[in-house]
């Protein structure tokens, strides 16, 4: 029996049947979403009619719609329960529609980007817990795999829309189809999520400390580690799960700006067609999806050497990608770097929900998504700041820079957090 089933509480034999259905049904559309975006970011710039330094504003209010909604998500889902998600993701369907049919202008664009940033950082909590709840009541990777379906979804959505793009269908009718897709896997979530969470019961073995880990495993705690944890718990509870969400707003930041930024750079350096330039992102998330389903095992079990990894690959892909001569250069740094930045937040977020109640992973998992998320909103905003300034070569350079910054941090940082104290909020 592993370690984890022997530390948690028996689940209902209904939720460990179907638990991991929902979260792949779920990933699945939030993936269709962000495909269909990488695909139609240069098209959307051109209707919008603004310039590299616009589009990376704009895209600034994706975060800060986003940051609210990640933030009180999480209660939601904790009182409502996971049904909430679907719902969810059936809004940001509707907020694809909404941008794409949207006339020109730096106003209008930034509007459309500040709700398709709310309903998008909402789903994105609601989903995470979702798979966290899956993921406790199987023992299983799921979140990591979870992820990979998102990727998925991206890859085929990614180059689905350059196609309907290439054919000259409309940006409003390629979200249309979009739109139909997401909400049929939104359905396939509802009926199959679970409608509430159940209650903890008066000790519960998962509210109990965990047996410290054996050697090997990639969990030994650093010297004075715990003493840490105990100082900033009294500053404030949740200041681990912050922590650990600052680390993965770094791997977010990175992951995101070759997500939104790829294609814009296969069509601006090397002016590829809508096709190919759709190429960029399909190469990246299916490589991540290849990456999520394969190594999501070792992201339980050998979490360290995969954070530590994955931050080599992705500073060695930017920097690849940044110096390519060719698209097919390009291409291959994309493919280091989905390598690198694929298994990155869902590590983090599946050592730091272990040591909480499953009634709090609602909130614990908005602590640490919202964090992160600030990565997600200053990566692809960084990349088009630093363009501005130099080009998108050199903003490329700059996003290495932050895959390193990961790298250095990653590590410690999580291995110190894994073996906080459990705890609800």
């Amino acid at each position: 029996m592993s370690r984890d089933t022997a530390t948690t509480s028996p689940r209902p034999l209904a939720v460990q049947a179907g638990a991991a259905y929902a979260p792949y049904a779920a990933f699945a559309a939030y993936g269709v979403f962000w495909g269909a975006w990488g695909a139609a970011l240069p098209a959307l710039r051109t209707q919008a009619g603004v310039g590299q330094g616009q589009l990376g504003t704009a895209l600034l209010f994706i975060g800060l719609g986003a940051l609210p909604a990640m933030a009180g998500t999480g209660r939601a889902v904790d009182r409502y329960g996971l049904r909430v998600a679907p719902w969810l993701l059936a809004a940001l369907a509707g907020t694809g529609l909404l941008i794409t049919a949207g006339g020109g202008g730096m106003v209008r664009l930034s509007i459309g980007m500040l709700v398709v940033g709310a309903a998008s950082g909402a789903a994105d909590v609601a989903i995470n817990t979702l798979a966290g709840r899956a993921e406790h009541a199987t023992a299983k990777p799921l979140l990591t795999r979870s992820h990979g379906v998102f990727s998925v979804g991206v890859f085929i959505a990614s180059l689905s829309t350059g196609a309907l793009l290439g054919a000259g269908l409309s940006l409003l009718m390629a979200f249309a189809v979009v739109a139909a897709v997401m909400c049929a896997l939104a359905a396939a979530a509802y009926l199959t999520s679970t409608s509430r969470p159940a209650p903890a019961r008066q000790g519960d073995a998962s509210t109990r400390r965990r047996p410290a880990a054996p050697p090997g495993s990639g969990t030994a705690e650093p010297r004075g580690a715990h003493r840490l944890t105990d100082v900033l718990r009294r500053i404030n509870p949740a200041s681990p799960l912050l922590v650990v969400g600052l680390v993965a707003a770094l791997a977010y930041a990175v992951e995101n700006a070759h997500q939104s930024w790829g294609a814009v750079l296969v069509t601006d350096v090397f002016s590829a067609s809508p096709q190919l330039a759709a190429a960029a992102p399909a190469t990246f998330a299916a490589t991540a999806a290849l990456a999520r389903l394969s190594l999501a095992p070792l992201s339980r079990s050998h979490p360290t050497a995969i954070l530590l990894g994955g931050g080599a690959f992705a500073t060695a892909g930017s920097a690849v990608l940044a110096t390519a001569p060719t698209v097919t250069i390009a291409l291959a740094g994309l493919v280091l770097a989905a390598l690198g930045t694929a298994t990155l937040f869902p590590t983090l977020l599946s050592r730091s929900l272990r040591g909480t109640d499953p009634a709090q992973h609602g909130r614990a998992t908005s602590t640490v998504a919202a964090t992160a998320y600030l990565g997600f909103l200053l990566g692809p905003a960084y990349v088009g700041l630093l363009a501005e300034h130099t080009d998108l070569r050199g903003a490329l350079l700059g996003v290495a820079a932050l895959a390193s910054a990961f790298t250095l941090s990653a590590a410690p940082i999580s291995t110190w957090a894994a073996r906080r104290p459990p705890t609800g909020h």
